[in-house]
């Protein structure tokens, strides 16, 4: 059907490779320098200014500002450490996750990975979902909108999110220059608002003077100010939201002249400045303009519905400078805004390819951009829906996201100093995961919606990968195969005799008698003339997690025997794979043989889709079939008993 045919047209062939804030590492002509393309962190990090000093106002109220310097501490002191470690040793944008899946291999570490992708998931989605909402905010109130669109706020939301998701099915194309005019706009048009914002209340001293005496009534004595804002502190954990974008956009930096892809010092330098430029921008304009909402703007205005409510800047704009500089602020606002959702929506056509048809655990399909598209926009307008289009209440799904991906990156990098031997570095990286692993328990209790909205993504994704590993199971799973010379000159001398035989043999015993009784008793039961060589093949599984590898195939004589051995995720695709590459390298189509395997053919088959064992001969043939259609082409397999 041609709609199927436009769904699937585009599929880009390697792993992250849809054009993109986050896509592929581009050429190297075509990198920018570090502080473009921190723009491109930008877009997601502080278009957050758009709705944090609200959200803090709402959670901590004249504490505010204390609240977001604990915010602003654990940015410069926890958070960009971490990330310059994680940047250090992810420089091809891969980020904690890879690092992490690199530290625990197995299925306890891929299931670990599925786990934080749902969590990932979460973040990329709700900061669609969520800029769209303060968009829409921005928009209807306004002054120059027409007073119909205030009650309309899920409508417009809606609006935004399918213009987005029709950009994605029509093509998307990278643009760090768009992203440098935005987030340059924006910033400029902030720091404005923020300087009219501090000289308002330098002129009136008396709104300082009620801020600090509602601060004492509300809550008695410094220490207690302090301790409230550490325990607040967690709501306002979605100002944390631009470090893992800043490590995924490192691929675009323009590194020295002498770089190598294993050695990319200069890119690792600006990454750094990167990480620490954009933090520093961000810790300013938090504590600026969260003091300034605060003493500036009554509480009953960042209420829901209020005037100040997602947009607590916007209100001062339009309150200080005037509608039409307030208006000039909110089309800013909007775009970076809505630039915002469209690198999460790359950011997720890239997560998906990156990590789950690697594990096996993605249909065909999504390797296609415009089918997964149209997933994503789908999530997205139900949890427009379900949350009414509220940034406020969006929010702590935002954090639980965030903060899930930055306490795994504690982790990772606590794990990696630790591994390096590197004592001091280690303990302190792990208080730094105490930290984060204590505010997001906190925010979890404090807002479970976030938690639970990430489940359902978890849940979502172990179901269908693991269901699409099994509907996979029976592909070849080979990326390349590669013969060493002795492999081949015993291959070439077995051809000689018109075939070869390969005799598949167990890796428990490897001596010369086990041998001699092995082809013994192969040639007798499976007729094999005394003249025809046999080779034999022996796979050894190495983490049967993997789903596909690069098999490189090694040859030895042992005696007057001749053997294969070659390491594989599992047995009989590994088999497969190599009868198909001898007949197309040899010239010559082999005979495969086997012996049955013992006990429950189900328990069998279980065997074979997590440990990469079970029935080996009937799998090996059922991946031929599927591989090779044509019969006079398909190796041939023999069974003995």
């Amino acid at each position: 059907m041609a709609i199927t045919d436009w769904l699937l047209a585009d599929r880009p062939e390697a792993p992250a490779g849809h054009p993109g804030p986050h896509r592929t590492p581009p050429r190297v002509e075509s990198r920018q320098p570090w502080w473009k393309v921190m723009c491109l962190t930008g877009v997601d990090y502080f278009s957050t200014l758009g709705y944090q000093p609200g959200i803090a106002a709402l959670a901590a109220g004249v504490l505010s500002p204390f609240a977001t310097l604990v915010l602003v501490a654990l940015t410069l002191f926890a958070a960009l450490p971490v990330y310059r470690r994680v940047a250090r040793e992810s420089p091809r944008g891969e980020g904690s996750i890879a690092m992490l899946a690199k530290l625990l291999p197995g299925w306890s570490g891929k299931v670990f990975v599925l786990v934080l992708l749902g969590f990932a998931a979460t973040d990329f989605v709700i900061t669609m979902t969520l800029s769209a909402a303060d968009g829409a905010a921005h928009l209807v109130e306004n002054p120059l909108v027409p007073a119909a669109w205030h009650d309309h706020n899920l409508l417009v939301t809606l609006v935004l999110l399918a213009l987005l998701a029709a950009v994605f099915l029509r093509g998307f194309a990278e643009a760090i220059g768009i992203a440098v005019v935005l987030v340059g706009v924006y910033l400029a048009l902030n720091l404005v608002v923020v300087v009219v914002a501090l000289a308002a209340v330098v002129r009136a001293p008396e709104l300082v003077v009620d801020w600090r005496d509602a601060l004492f009534v509300e809550h008695g004595n410094v220490a207690a100010m302090v301790g409230i804002s550490l325990l607040v502190f967690p709501k306002l954990a979605l100002g944390l939201s631009g470090f893992e974008t800043g490590v995924a956009v490192m691929p675009q930096i323009r590194g020295d002249a002498g770089d190598t892809e294993q050695r990319p010092t200069g890119r690792i330098r600006g990454a750094h400045r990167l990480l620490a430029t954009s933090a520093l921008i961000m810790s300013v304009f938090l504590i600026t303009s969260s003091f300034t909402t605060t003493v500036l703007i009554p509480e009953k205005d960042f209420e829901s519905g209020g005037p100040a409510n997602g947009r607590a800047l916007s209100y001062l704009a339009h309150d200080h400078l005037g509608t039409a500089f307030g208006t000039c602020y909110d089309i800013s606002t909007i775009a970076i805004l809505w630039f915002a959702g469209a690198s999460a929506m790359a950011g997720l056509l890239n997560l998906v390819p990156r990590y789950l048809p690697r594990f096996g655990m993605a249909p065909e399909w999504t390797r296609a951009v415009r089918p997964l598209v149209l997933v994503f926009i789908t999530v997205a307008f139900g949890i427009t829906w379900y949350f009414d289009a509220d940034v406020d209440s969006q929010g702590s799904a935002y954090a639980t996201g965030v903060l899930v991906l930055i306490t795994s990156a504690s982790v990772a990098v606590a794990l990696s100093a630790a591994r390096s031997g590197q004592r001091s570095r280690t303990i302190g990286f792990a208080l730094v995961a105490v930290v984060f692993v204590y505010t997001t328990i906190a925010n979890i209790i404090e807002r479970p919606e976030g938690l639970q909205l990430a489940v359902c993504f978890v849940v979502a994704i172990l179901v269908v990968s693991f269901i699409s590993r099994f509907l996979r199971s029976f592909e070849l799973r080979a990326i390349e195969i590669d013969f060493d010379d002795a492999a081949s000159d015993l291959l070439t001398q077995a051809q000689r005799n018109g075939t070869v035989r390969i005799v598949t043999h167990g890796i428990d015993r490897l001596d010369d008698a086990e041998y001699d009784e092995k082809e013994a008793v192969q040639r007798a039961e499976s007729g094999i003339d005394p003249a025809d060589p046999i080779v034999f093949l022996e796979v050894r599984i190495r983490d049967a997690s993997e789903f596909t590898t690069d098999l490189h195939v090694s040859g030895r004589r042992q005696g007057r025997h001749r053997i294969l051995t070659v390491d594989g995720a599992v047995i009989p695709n590994t088999i497969a794979a190599i009868a198909l590459a001898v007949r197309d390298r040899f010239g010559v189509i082999p005979h495969v043989y086997f012996e049955w395997t013992e006990g429950n053919p189900v328990i069998n088959l279980l065997r074979f889709l997590f440990i990469g064992v079970g029935e080996v001969a009937p799998v090996t043939r059922e991946v031929l079939r599927r591989a090779e259609p044509d019969v006079a082409r398909r190796p041939h397999v023999h069974v003995d008993s």
